[in-house]
């Protein structure tokens, strides 16, 4: 079983810049993809960003330039760094990790992130 806890959200000023987190208890040296959703409130989730196993990445239109996902293995931890934050980029942030052999799925409880003046 694994468990994600997401942290790092807050409130941010336009332009600003934060970083996410998301660590993981539990192995996942078996990942097929680690992924970043959005929610904001009465939306969908949306897909932000994604990172595979082979280091392919994915970048949703609205945040290309923007946002980066990266992983440190040894620390068991996938992150998000979100600069130059717009307030359209306020929502809800979710970790989501997708394990082969089998393939199971885990999410974390997100994490807020307000962008406001």
């Amino acid at each position: 079983q694994v468990q994600l806890v997401e942290s790092g959200g807050g409130l941010v000023q336009p332009g600003g810049s934060l970083r996410l987190s998301c660590v993981a208890s539990g192995s996942i040296y078996d990942f097929h993809t680690m992924n970043w959703y959005r929610q904001a409130p009465g939306k969908q989730r949306d897909l932000v960003a994604s990172l595979t196993y082979s280091d392919d990445t994915y970048y949703a239109d609205s945040v290309k330039g923007r946002f980066t996902i990266s992983r440190d293995s040894h620390k068991n931890t996938v992150y998000l760094q979100m600069n130059s934050l717009k307030p359209e980029d306020t929502a809800v942030y979710v970790c989501n990790i997708i394990l082969r052999f089998p393939i199971r799925n885990y999410w974390g409880q997100g994490t807020q992130v307000t962008v406001s003046s």
